[in-house]
């Protein structure tokens, strides 16, 4: 007859990761209002810069440029603003704390807010992208992959410094911060109107436009991303993440 041994211990970082991640993506879809936001706002912009002269463009092909600037707006609106915002109101809130208080490190919540940014932005960018294609836009297949390579890059990036700015400053500040870069990036970024030849420089200071202007030239043109731009996008995806990790603070 077998004897029961209980064996107490942690569990595997995977499983508790894996946990997390799946704690997060629900929490997303019960905010109902954050998802329709995030998709509707890029879907109205999609629609209504796509198809009507409701801006000059430096192209006849209205869809080729909205498309790509639209997936890099939503993936900021994703991964930074809407992670500062509600990575903040958690900290005020004590939800941080008390995970502090559990087995997962401080790296494990980043990457399982970053993994679950992740998820969410494909299934938002998999819908754009169907709705485009559904209203007549022709994107160049042969050119995904390098497309989806700077979006995780971007991603990594907008990730990273929202949760850096979340763990430093109060909520309010926070929501400010977020906001105005945000406004900051959709007004020189390049989504709505041509944005100035930026450089390498330029994609440091500016990821958004370095991200749209990577998907217009691999989406648009079937071109390969200028290697200033896959450098821009990597130190974002490698510096902040970083700081983040080294500065967060559960409460």
């Amino acid at each position: 007859m077998s004897t029961f041994a209980p064996a107490p211990g942690r569990a595997p970082m995977r499983t508790i990761l894996d946990r997390q991640i799946r704690m997060e993506l629900l929490l997303t879809a019960r905010r109902g209002e954050a998802v329709v936001l995030a998709m509707g706002v890029p879907l109205l912009v999609l629609l209504g810069a796509g198809l009507f002269e409701v801006t000059n463009l430096p192209t006849d092909d209205r869809l080729g440029w909205v498309v790509p600037g639209v997936l890099a707006l939503t993936v900021m609106s994703t991964a930074f603003t809407g992670q500062a915002i509600t990575t903040g109101y958690e900290r005020s809130y004590g939800v941080l704390k008390r995970l502090g208080a559990s087995p997962l490190t401080r790296p494990g919540l980043l990457l399982a807010k970053t993994a679950a940014v992740l998820v969410q932005i494909a299934v938002q960018v998999l819908v754009l992208a169907l709705v485009g294609l559904a209203v007549g836009w022709r994107p160049e297949a042969g050119a995904l992959l390098p497309a989806i390579g700077v979006t995780v890059l971007a991603t990594a990036g907008y990730s990273g410094l929202a949760l850096l700015l979340a763990s430093i400053l109060k909520p309010e500040t926070t929501t400010g911060a977020a906001t105005l870069i945000y406004v900051v990036m959709l007004s020189v970024g390049g989504i709505m109107f041509s944005a100035p030849g930026l450089g390498p420089a330029g994609w440091f200071l500016l990821p958004l436009a370095a991200h749209a202007e990577a998907l217009r030239e691999t989406l648009m043109h079937g071109g390969a991303v200028p290697l200033g731009i896959w450098l821009a996008l990597g130190t974002w995806a490698v510096v902040w993440p970083a700081l983040a990790a080294r500065n967060f603070k559960w409460e």
